[in-house]
């Protein structure tokens, strides 16, 4: 397979990117399940840009580097920010259906969510990524220039310094020359070369065990990225939303911010006792429900530790069922599937893991430090996010450096690459393989949910430490020694995410944002993202302990 742009991953990162290349560009998208089974479609809220009069990208900076504490990029963030106009206006000219407001500016209803001072917020009732996602697909699919190779998942990148010298037309310099594939319905492994390789694969929430992502979620971009020796920065920082839907019956169904917004109450719970039906987040935070995201699931994890809950309460009821119909359908519906009437009685949540606010270092064109390798989405590091995301920011940075990583791609040069080696099929498969990955992967996800969640301690962190140590151990035997499967693949990647997640946040002596540490209560004075680079990852590979530069 060779392509002008190899695309990894079908998110609204993805999309962006493909579309914006593919009339001057032969672009494959590869996408591990099918096109819209990611993260974007799940995306509930909206996207925040400042699309009326009464705000200002004054405002909206100055909302994102407090809720990032100190640790957003300015100079990126304003970017960003800057270019959130134009970006929406490309996605209404493609044809999203937002909800409309003939008294709005724009000519569409914005709302409010936790951390903004204005009304920003444009959405397509609560179902704003499927919206989105589900217009772009239809461009996509009808595009010639775009080949889709759906089911198809990535193993690794190939770059030119793993390849002997005839490989490579410049050895000295490596650089990304595609990425090696497989069909998951066949098992046949493919070359893909390409002169340009985009990583947009998402974040890496199913490290956790409760989270509002999909399946998908595994952080694969991100440990291909390490691997190959590009720098990563912030993954102490994971976003845990406050309120996901509490029920057996219900799998990472998230209630969107927006509930909140507009008026929902967080509340204990009937199993408080006498406390029952007790609004909490006044006494933790002035702005009470509207509190950025750390804020309120810091508190709601104290309340229900303090009281040994399993969830608290939002109450929404207040409001007329119409409203609630017509703002949230797609929760309304599912709740009310689940025998909960959201306009008569409260919604049980919980916190998850919602988004990985670090990643891949990249600059504003999506530029990794590999050459011909780029990044773009919750997969990377921009620096907008900081030490927390703030709501709705993360679509905004999809549309506006995937369209970045497009116009630097159509003013490159062409990198001219030999053919590149096939992959080894000679080795046998493992009855026991799935046993296996399948109790590695819960062993995982629950002691990263025990040790390394919304509060953490150092003792707690050196345990997780220890257990990915021996973790990796027998996944890398198992990779290196029999035939992969797509199984095999997430449960590698994830351990390279847990440990860098770990690595971070032992590294990091403070708190701060999302990363809270019971032994360093304290803020420090500045501000410092923290940046393994692949010396560490080689130390990490001789199991010997990381020291963290930062």
């Amino acid at each position: 397979m060779k392509y002008d742009v190899a695309i990894i991953g079908s998110g609204l990162a993805g999309f962006s990117v493909a579309l914006h290349l593919a009339e001057n560009h032969k672009v494959a998208i590869f996408s591990k399940r099918a096109l819209l089974d990611g993260s974007s479609s799940w995306a509930q809220g909206g996207i925040a840009a400042v699309l009326d009069s009464s705000d200002s990208v004054e405002q909206h900076l100055s909302d994102t580097l407090i809720a990032g504490a100190g640790l957003c990029d300015e100079a990126a963030t304003r970017h960003i920010l800057e270019n959130g106009r134009s970006a929406i206006e490309w996605l209404i000219s493609q044809g999203v259906p937002f909800t409309p407001d003939t008294d709005a500016e724009l000519g569409f209803h914005l709302t409010r969510e936790g951390g903004h001072s204005q009304r920003r917020i444009i959405h397509a009732a609560d179902a704003t990524g499927q919206a989105v996602q589900m217009t772009l697909e239809q461009k996509i699919r009808q595009h010639p220039n775009i080949s889709l190779f759906e089911h198809h998942y990535a193993i690794d990148l190939i770059t030119s310094d793993k390849l002997s010298d005839t490989a490579s037309n410049s050895p000295g310099t490596p650089h990304c020359l595609g990425l090696y594939v497989q069909d998951v319905r066949t098992g046949k492994v493919h070359t893909v070369s390409a002169q340009h390789t985009v990583l947009a694969t998402g974040g890496a929430g199913k490290v956790y065990l409760y989270t509002t992502n999909p399946d998908t979620a595994t952080g694969d971009g991100i440990a291909m990225a390490w691997r190959a020796g590009c720098r990563i920065a912030n993954m102490e920082f994971i976003q845990f939303h406050p309120t996901c839907l509490y029920h057996p019956y219900a799998k990472s169904f998230l209630i969107s911010e927006a509930v909140r917004g507009e008026g929902g109450l967080l509340k204990l719970p009937i199993e408080a006792g006498a406390a029952a039906g007790k609004r909490f987040m006044p006494a933790h935070d002035e702005r009470a429900e509207l509190a950025p995201r750390d804020v309120v699931a810091r508190a709601i994890d104290f309340e229900m530790k303090k009281r040994g809950l399993d969830h608290v309460d939002l109450d929404i009821s207040h409001q007329p069922p119409e409203f609630l119909q017509e703002h949230f359908p797609t929760i309304y519906a599912r709740c009310l599937e689940l025998g909960i009437d959201i306009s008569k009685q409260p919604i049980p949540v919980v916190p998850a893991a919602h988004y990985t606010c670090g990643g891949i270092v990249t600059d504003m064109f999506g530029q990794t430090d590999i050459p011909g390798l780029y990044a773009v989405g919750e997969t990377s590091y921009t620096g907008l996010h900081g030490a927390n995301r703030l709501a709705s920011n993360s679509l905004l940075e999809c549309l506006v450096i995937g369209k970045a990583v497009a116009e630097k791609i159509d003013a490159q040069e062409t990198i001219l690459t030999a053919d590149l080696p096939h992959w080894d099929e000679s080795r046998v498969t493992n009855a026991d393989e799935e046993v296996v990955i399948a109790h590695n992967w819960d062993e995982l996800r629950r002691f990263m949910w025990n040790y390394v969640g919304i509060v953490r301690t150092t003792k707690r962190l050196e345990r997780a430490q220890h257990r990915i140590r021996l973790l990796k151990e027998e996944i890398d035997e198992y990779y290196a020694n029999f035939r992969i499967t797509n199984h095999l693949l997430e449960l590698r990647n994830l351990v390279d995410v847990a440990s860098l997640i770990v690595n971070s946040a032992l590294s990091r002596r403070e708190s701060r944002g999302l990363h809270f540490s019971r032994d360093f209560p304290d803020t420090l004075p500045k501000a410092i993202p923290t940046v393994l680079a692949p010396e560490i990852r080689d130390k990490i590979k001789r199991n010997q302990p990381a020291r963290v530069k930062k």
